[in-house]
């Protein structure tokens, strides 16, 4: 009867999803990296940059956080955390500008990225706010924004297609600070509701297994880590 029990752990072991692994930035191509945080080695071979150029604040205005990089390897996304979308005109063509001196740099910009935590009622207001934004960009950039996980869970159909044709990527936030949020398994399973190219962002040093339901989403496009001082 010994063989049976042996039989029996087998079989039980093999069921138990493995532990969740830790996030290693060289095991990945593509990072966030923000100001105050230190350039890492890793950087050396990024193909995909994703660089905090600056803030636009509760006062509408534009304050930059980082002067205008030049990187010879890998594409840049041009990044802006919003506090507020009410951007006056003086604005708006602020970050144009900056867009203009980081291309002229000889940067290989893929375009802007918005970092702004849209509540899911209020996906829609925001996809009108990114539509009129798309309309005062150069065509040959491209828009990207950040997402929350609730989005594919609990977000309106009508509200996510409202982002198609008008942002060319969402990348969807799994950690809140430098902590993988309990359960994203949960919510990412859900991902493919979300009608446009999308990667998934992990915190460096963060739990992370991959949920089954990514590799057949057919437009998950990958991962990207967000970048944290050691300690």
């Amino acid at each position: 009867m010994r063989w049976l029990a042996s039989l029996a752990l087998l079989l039980l072991a093999s069921c138990t999803p493995a532990p969740p692994e830790r996030v290693e930035a060289e095991r990945y191509d593509a990072f966030f990296l923000w100001a105050g945080v230190r350039p890492q080695p890793v950087l050396e071979r990024a193909k995909t940059l994703y660089l905090l150029a600056g803030e636009v604040r509760r006062d509408g205005r534009y304050h930059p956080l980082r002067a205008t990089p030049r990187v010879d390897h890998g594409e840049v996304w041009l990044v802006v955390r919003a506090q507020s979308l009410d951007w006056p005109p003086a604005t708006r063509q602020r970050i144009i500008d900056e867009l203009a001196r980081w291309q002229g740099a000889g940067n290989r910009l893929a375009g802007l990225q918005i970092d702004f935590d849209a509540s899911t009622r209020g996906l829609e207001h925001y996809a009108v706010f990114l539509k009129d934004l798309r309309g005062q960009l150069d065509p040959s950039l491209r828009l990207s924004i950040t997402g929350l996980m609730d989005w594919s869970a609990n977000a309106d159909p009508a509200a996510l297609a409202a982002l198609k044709g008008t942002v060319n990527e969402v990348v969807v936030q799994s950690y809140q600070g430098r902590t993988t949020i309990p359960g994203y398994e949960r919510y990412l399973a859900r991902l493919a509701r979300v009608p446009v190219p999308h990667k998934v962002a992990l915190v460096q040093g963060g739990e992370w297994r991959e949920p089954a339901a990514l590799a057949a989403d057919p437009l998950f496009r990958g991962y990207v880590v967000f970048l944290v001082n050691p300690g």
